[in-house]
């Protein structure tokens, strides 16, 4: 039994096509081809001869080259209909002759942490594989087909479900709490990682400075709990002791050297995650450089906009180089919630290596956080403890839904705020968010959270990294200072985004900051270590910083940081040394930003802004002293003692969450994490209301977010399902011209030469269609279209491509005898999509947004009068789209 039809498919009654489709004229074997147009170019006419769209040899975006990653398939039961099986790694529901070879749950509970259990080594494995039915689903720099791996998911339960016996039921019952149990593991996990990091880190940042004699492991914090140095921290000056060098210089040096040791250490861990992907196309990146430049000088693109290039043909071309441990992680966890495919990624390596060298490069003292890498991590996790079942192994559709929610634990255990975690998840990074996802994400933040509370990290029986209570409520005269601290935040983060692209387009272009990463991250580190050593602002750890920043004054408490002065003159003092610590802080973050190591941005970006709102809240108070009598303050000056109504700590925190959102453009989620981190409902109103003028300002000056900006300058096929242009034309307008050897034409015979399907099959690879397909024409109708993986593989399951000849139609078998036959090789009708959607030529743009960001389709197919006039692939909509926005001037 066949597929059912989808809707909108190009399956049109009998017809004839203009001449100009028909024969070889019509389809030139010719490689010539142009760009897309502009998104300002009009048509105006059809004719498909004068199109001056791309053909098979112009790159759409960026893509890798063949990979061979063999990723297994279940077997089905018999009865099931068949599907074609391009939409997951899920496979064909066609009828197996053998067991299923996906191993008992305990075998899987073991295979889950091996990293290279599908492959080992998916770049150079060969032709041939293990098992017949080992598919080649999701090449690398692939997007997902959400549609199919829907369909499979439901032919999938609806087998489960017919059946009726007692075991039938039990196992119904559990494949529902699949879901639960893997957000339960998730959430765990993720708590103990985050436990095992933030304990880990703090005696190894101790360490620049000294050691507790009480015990090596155990931090400044627990060694000396007063909060005073005592006599049981001992400082590397009592035991280094170089004649005519006072010890203050002894201990400096020290500092600076652990600073850089760290920092490269951290660096060379995150070094051997380099992965090689080899490709005929070219990317160059800004910052976190996913897919590092090529080294071939002649290729470079001297823009760092990360636009392709093809390569002659005569030329190998250099692979693309990425390290998956590096950055943050933030971005590439966005795209691959979107469909997109980074094998490796996510891996154990990626796991155990980013966490170890967060861990240093933390604790080197660079202006960096580990809040991002957190969401990376946990994603990490997610994506491993999918592999125990093979529902979400098998799906990448389903894959993604855990992985949703184990991004949103990221963040609930990196700032302690399980809520502010789903709508991170819901804000940023989900691109299909259900409402049983929304339900399960939030069941894996609180997993997550109550976990961390009971490992309790800081020590503080708290789970937030800090907690501030604000016991004095705001004044309305303050509301204008709250609105002038949000502006000035959101115009921080955008100048930062404007700054590190700028800082990546100069400084690593330099040739060997270039070639050799490392070389910029001891640059940087020796820099920060001869910097912050001096200021008390900069020495200390990022979090620790934003908590003395944010605090309220207290005369019962120590003032350890010098920032609650006692009177009006002791304001400007501190007002300065802010300022200092601000600039300071500010560029340390921008050169820090894209350096190879595991570096978050989110709680460096909140000190930034933090200083800058402390400053401002020392102004007003000075201000507020200044006047006493004036109408406007009221009894604010009540205390001539230097104390007011006003809260230096309440500014810093508003415009360490408005810069923030400058930077990430994060809203509801920035205010509820602020919320949960001061407890207090009397200062959500200011919350909201700086990062609403925050975000009007960032996106007035600078469109882009840092993430959205990354994304784009990497190429990643990635629709914003957020943000919608405004589109003013149709579907002919990037349709690219009908050309022979990108369809099968079945008009004479069915069969088809398995060497003519390969030759078109590498056609769609150089084009960078890896994931894309071949429609099957006949008599000048869309019949169906094979998937370029699915071709792939039947293609590999030949004996020999040079004399076969394969058929590409479904024929009527008029065999009656019940055994089972043993299926044809040759046969490819089992691959084909009967019902590829299609849509017509003159369809709004409007629509074909819909259709990719609603369905999550990889290629739509184009009629003309119910003919068969081409076909236009997601990445070509990506890069219209690009257009679009670099004609707005929003890049």
């Amino acid at each position: 039994m066949s597929r059912p039809q989808q809707s909108g498919s190009g399956r049109a009654g009998p017809g004839h096509l203009p001449d100009s489709l028909t024969m070889t004229q019509a389809f030139p074997e010719s490689a010539d081809s142009s760009s897309p147009p502009s998104p300002t170019f009009r048509r105006t006419g059809l004719s498909r001869s004068h199109s001056n769209m791309s053909d098979e040899r112009t790159p759409l975006l960026p893509s890798a080259g063949r990979s061979r990653i063999r990723l297994q398939s279940a077997a089905e039961p018999a009865r099931l209909p068949r599907l074609s099986s391009h939409q997951s790694i899920n496979g064909s529901l066609r009828a197996s002759r053998h067991h299923s070879r996906t191993g008992s749950w305990g075998q899987r509970l073991v295979t889950a942490l091996k990293s290279d259990r599908k492959h080992k080594d998916s770049m150079r494995e060969s032709k041939t594989s293990l098992y017949p039915d080992d598919r080649v689903w999701y090449d690398q720099f692939t997007s997902t087909d959400w549609v199919h791996d829907s369909i499979a998911d439901a032919y999938r339960v609806k087998a489960l479900r017919s059946r009726k016996d007692l075991r039938g039921r039990i196992k119904a019952t559990f494949d529902g709490a699949q879901g639960w149990i893997l957000s339960a593991v998730v959430g765990f996990l993720t708590a103990v990682i985050a436990y095992a990091v933030d304990v880990s880190e703090a005696p190894v940042f101790d360490w620049k400075d000294g050691y507790c004699s009480n015990g090596f492991l155990i931090s400044e914090k627990n060694c000396c709990p007063q909060g005073d140095r005592c006599p049981a921290w001992e400082s590397w000056s009592n035991f280094v002791q170089i004649p005519g060098v006072s010890e203050k210089f002894v201990e400096f040096g020290i500092f600076v050297c652990l600073v850089v040791s760290f920092s490269t250490l951290s660096c060379l861990l995150t070094l051997t995650t380099k992965t090689i992907v080899p490709s005929t196309y070219h990317i160059s990146t800004l910052d976190e450089n996913l897919a590092a430049t090529s080294s071939r000088p002649n290729l470079a693109q001297d823009d760092g906009a990360a636009s392709p290039s093809l390569a002659p043909d005569e030329v190998l071309t250099p692979p693309m180089v990425y390290y998956s441990a590096a950055g943050s992680g933030v971005a590439e966890v966005r795209v691959i919630l979107s469909g997109f495919v980074l094998h490796g990624f996510l891996g154990v390596k990626t796991l155990i290596i980013k966490t170890l060298a967060l861990v240093l490069s933390v604790a080197s003292g660079l202006s960096l956080g580990k809040e991002g890498p957190f969401v990376h991590i946990a994603t990490c996790v997610g994506n491993i403890a999918c592999r125990l079942f093979s529902k979400y192994d098998s799906n990448d559709g389903k894959r993604r839904e855990v992985l949703s929610a184990a991004a949103a634990a990221g963040v609930a255990v990196a700032f302690g705020a399980p809520i502010g975690g789903v709508l991170f998840c819901l804000e940023e990074v989900a691109y299909f968010f259900p409402a049983k996802t929304l339900f399960r994400t939030f069941f894996c933040c609180i997993t997550a959270a109550l976990t961390l509370k009971f490992l309790n990290p800081y020590g503080t029986n708290k789970i937030v990294m800090f907690e501030v209570r604000y016991l004095t409520d705001w004044e309305f005269f303050e509301i204008a200072a709250f609105i002038i601290v949000g502006v000035l935040g959101g115009a921080a983060g955008a100048i930062f985004i404007k700054a590190s692209r700028s800082w990546a387009k100069s400084f690593r272009k330099i040739p060997i900051i270039k070639k050799w990463p490392i070389a910029e991250v001891m640059l940087v580190a020796l820099i920060t270590g001869l910097v912050s050593y001096w200021n008390p602002y900069t020495k200390v750890p990022v979090a620790k910083l934003l908590f003395n920043l944010a605090s309220p004054c207290d005369i019962n408490k120590p003032d350890d940081l010098g920032l609650c002065p006692t009177d009006i003159d002791e304001i400007f003092p501190v007002v300065g040394n802010l300022a200092i610590a601000f600039f300071i802080k500010g560029i340390l973050t921008i050169i820090t930003f894209g350096i190879k190591v595991p570096a978050g941005i989110y709680v460096p970006s909140m000190v930034v802004g933090g200083l800058g709102g402390r400053l401002i809240g020392h102004l007003i108070q000075w201000v507020v002293l200044r006047f006493p009598t004036s109408p406007i303050f009221g009894n604010c000056a009540a205390y001539v003692t230097g104390q007011s109504c006003i809260t230096p700590g309440v500014y810093a925190l508003i415009a360490a969450g408005s810069t923030m959102c400058g930077v990430t453009r994060l809203s509801v989620t920035l205010v509820v994490i602020l919320f949960e981190l001061t407890g207090s409902l009397d200062y959500v109103l200011p919350f909201s209301l700086a990062i609403l003028v925050s975000k009007w300002t960032a996106d007035f000056m600078e469109p882009l977010s840092i993430y959205d900006l990354l994304t784009n300058l990497n190429s990643y096929p990635f629709l914003n399902n957020k943000h919608k242009p405004i589109f003013t034309s149709d579907l002919a307008d990037i349709l690219p011209r009908v050309r022979r050897e990108r369809i099968i034409d079945i008009s004479s015979s069915p069969l088809v030469s398995a060497s003519s399907l390969r030759r078109k099959l590498e056609l769609l690879h150089q084009a960078g269609e890896v994931d894309g397909g071949l429609p099957i024409i006949r008599d000048e109708v869309l019949v169906g279209l094979i998937p370029a993986p699915d071709l792939e593989y039947a293609l590999d399951n030949l004996d020999d491509e040079t004399e076969t000849l394969c058929l590409m139609a479904r024929v009527t078998s008029f065999d009656d005898s019940d055994n089972e036959v043993m299926p044809d090789p040759t046969d490819f009708s089992t691959y084909i999509d009967p019902a590829p959607l299609a849509l017509d030529i003159q369809s709004p743009m409007d629509l074909v947004y819909e259709c990719f960001v609603k369905l999550g389709l990889r290629y739509v197919c184009v009629t003309q009068d119910g003919k068969y006039a081409g076909m236009t692939h997601k990445k070509t909509f990506v890069k219209y789209m690009r257009e679009l926005e670099e004609r707005d001037g929003h890049m």
